[in-house]
Formats: structure tokens, C-alpha cells, sequence
């Protein structure tokens, strides 16, 4: 018995059949629709799904600051907080998609919003980070130039000098590399004081302005 020719046509010598996504999607381009593509759609409905499950991990003072800034609405936010309770699989996995149907209701503004305050969560503010990169900066002056102990006490006069100057020398002790290691490409392992110079450094420079020294 013949097997009955699958309805089609070819674009670009690829078969396209009548009724599939490809054939849907490119009437949509001949009737020169801007509607998006049932893929198009399906992608940015798993997005916004994962999106949504990505908010239970969200702190709680920057969920409180969506929700006041009506970013994400009341409802939502009973949907994650109900969802943090569930232990149960099968009911997280309805509960997750209760989720995502609301996700999908919310504007573009509101989207970029809640990724947003994950991004800062998981990377840090611009200014962590800056504040991040300065103290690792003084930290490895202080341990290569003698002149940027005076210049970093003349800035930060607060600072207990005699234990900075000490964890300074035990650094630098530390820092030493074992000739024979160095000659089999090893490195040197940092010590106790190497931290130690990092977090009194942060910790002044996050009490004020960052500047660059």
C-alpha cells in the first residue's frame, strides 16, 4: 500500500510541510505579521518561568522593596512566599507553575525590575563591586610599595597603624616563595595577614567615598 505524499512546499531547497511551525511562522512573515513566532513564545514563557523560581531565592528586604514599589504584585508575592513552604514535590512543581502564570501577566518594566534586584543579589551593587576592587588594590600596594603604608595612614588616620604595619611585614614573610617551588612553577600560598590587610582595607573604604588612591 502507497504511502499518502506529505502536503508541502520547498523554500530554499527545504522541504517546508503544510501545517508545521516552519510553514505557520513564515505565512506570518509573507502576511508581514510582527506577532511573535510560537517559538519565540515558548521561549520567553520558559524564561519567565525560570524567573520566577530564581525569586524564591530572593532576600526578603529586596522582595519587600518589589513589592512596595508595586514591581511585583501581591499576589506574586503570596505565590513565592507559598511556595517556600511546600516540601512536597508534586505540589512545589504546581505551586512553581502558579508562579509562572502570574510571571507572564507582569509588563516589561516589572521584568527588568526583578532581574535586576537578583543581579545585584548574585554580582553585587556597582558600587560593592568598585569598593571590592579598591581594597584589592591598597591591599597589594601596601604589600609592594613602603610609601603606600605612609600614604594609606595619611588618608585613613583611624587606622591602628602598629597592627597594619605588623600584618604588613608578616605578609610579605608569608609571601616569600620557596625557591625550589618557584623552580617547579608552584606559587606561593598567602597567609592569615594577606586576609587580614583586605578586610581592614574594606572595611575603611566602606565606611566613606571610594576614591582611587
Amino acid at each position: 500500500m502507497s504511502r499518502k505524499p506529505t502536503k508541502g512546499y520547498y523554500v530554499k531547497g527545504h522541504f517546508v510541510a503544510e501545517g508545521s511551525d516552519l510553514d505557520l511562522e513564515l505565512k506570518r512573515e509573507l502576511k508581514g505579521s510582527d506577532s511573535a513566532s510560537r517559538t519565540d513564545l515558548k521561549r520567553e514563557s520558559f524564561e519567565l518561568q525560570k524567573l520566577g523560581e530564581d525569586l524564591l531565592q530572593l532576600r526578603q528586604d529586596a522582595m519587600q522593596q518589589l513589592v512596595a514599589q508595586q514591581h511585583v504584585p501581591e499576589l506574586l508575592f503570596e505565590a513565592v512566599r507559598d511556595a517556600k513552604k511546600i516540601t512536597n514535590f508534586e505540589g512545589l512543581r504546581r505551586q512553581m507553575q502558579y508562579v509562572g502564570k502570574l510571571m507572564r501577566k507582569l509588563d516589561e518594566p516589572q521584568v527588568q525590575a526583578i532581574r535586576g534586584a537578583l543581579d545585584v543579589q548574585h554580582n553585587g551593587s556597582a558600587e560593592e563591586t568598585l569598593a571590592l576592587h579598591m581594597a584589592e588594590h591598597w591591599r597589594d600596594k601596601l604589600l609592594k610599595d613602603d610609601q603606600a603604608l605612609a600614604d594609606w595612614l595619611a588618608a585613613h588616620p583611624d587606622t591602628d597603624s602598629q597592627q597594619l604595619r605588623a600584618l604588613v611585614r608578616q605578609a610579605r614573610k608569608d609571601g616569600l616563595p620557596d625557591k625550589s617551588a618557584v623552580s617547579q612553577g608552584a606559587f606561593p600560598r598567602q597567609g592569615r595577614a594577606y586576609r587580614d590587610i583586605f578586610k581592614i582595607v574594606r572595611d575603611h573604604l566602606s565606611t566613606q567615598k571610594v576614591d582611587t588612591p
